[in-house]
């Protein structure tokens, strides 16, 4: 596999399936993960282990996860907000698991019923469970920090909280902290700032990556401004799909094709073939067809001055 400068990871399968108005078949959810992988996309965040009768998109999670850990060389990345979870997710093959936790009080209890301190207990016991696996075994844990850039239940976030509960997750035990603006409400001098606050407070090596919204269409401008301060790692979903439910507000998440053609025009490697991207879009018209799809380079396609790409759906 050639070198890449900036990890993609794909979080559509989990972020942007948790908001769609209907249920995406499994089926089609491992298409969508096997055609990821032909396009050169290494990590997929594929599901969470949630409550299925709190997010029914998600009750196939067990069946999704292993499926994705059949593909050699794929980081099998799972969202999961308590212990339980945690355990799900170990045994169906998960190699990463974020456990989110928010900044703002009020959007903790809102997303996992919990306050940051019974959040960071769970972390912790979470950590625990990981440590007691044989190391060959053991997944990524990261801390993943909500509402970093602001609430739209709360407003303002501290950004000294955000800097104590980085050091908290640390002191957990989670292996890295990812930063995410869940309500799309940075921009990319704050982008900068509490990055570099950040990696101030615990170390580049444990900061894994940015997780950004396009909600108010800062998106790639926000992407570009954390790479500036050296984040490698990105979220993104094909077209644009997610948001978080219980963030009133909260929609859009950073497009995967056109941050993939951002980048690569800028002469940065990615791994992945924009071509075969767009190409995947049809998985999200036959599954999802009252789903409004975002995204630019889809319409004009990657060649300048070129034709758009044609999408050919799967007989």
């Amino acid at each position: 596999m050639a070198d890449i400068d900036i990890l993609i990871s794909e979080v559509g399968p989990r972020d942007g399936l948790q908001m769609a108005r209907s249920v995406m078949p499994t089926a089609f959810k491992k298409r969508w993960i096997a055609e990821g992988v032909a396009a050169g996309l290494t990590e997929i965040e594929v599901c969470s282990f949630v409550p299925p009768k709190l997010v029914p998109a998600m009750a196939d999670a067990t069946e999704v996860t292993e499926y994705a850990a059949t593909f050699p060389g794929l980081t099998v990345a799972v969202l999961a907000p308590n212990l339980k979870g945690a355990e799900n997710a170990v045994k169906a093959g998960a190699n990463k698991i974020t456990v989110p936790i928010s900044v703002s009080e009020s959007h903790n209890r809102a997303n996992v019923n919990k306050s940051r301190a019974e959040s960071l207990q769970e972390i912790q016991n979470i950590c625990t469970l990981r440590d007691a696996l044989p190391e060959d075994q053991r997944p990524v844990i990261e801390g993943g920090l909500s509402t970093v850039w602001g609430c739209t239940i709360e407003g303002a976030v501290s950004e000294d909280e955000v800097l104590r509960l980085s050091e908290a997750l640390i002191e957990a035990g989670v292996d890295e902290i990812g930063l995410a603006d869940t309500t799309g409400m940075a921009d990319p001098a704050g982008i900068k700032r509490v990055f570099t606050k950040v990696y101030g407070a615990v170390g580049k090596e444990k900061l894994a990556g940015a997780h950004l919204h396009n909600t108010r269409g800062l998106g790639l401008a926000n992407a570009l401004a954390a790479l500036e301060v050296g984040v490698t790692t990105l979220d993104a979903s094909l077209a644009g799909l997610g948001g978080c439910p219980f963030a009133p507000g909260a929609s859009g998440n950073i497009v995967t094709e056109d941050l993939v053609y951002m980048l690569e025009e800028m002469g940065l490697s990615t791994g992945i073939d924009v071509r075969a991207l767009i190409t995947m879009r049809a998985i999200l018209e036959e599954s999802l067809p009252d789903e409004p799809l975002y995204g630019f380079i889809a319409e004009v396609g990657p060649e300048k001055g070129g034709k758009p790409v044609e999408r050919v759906a799967a007989a």
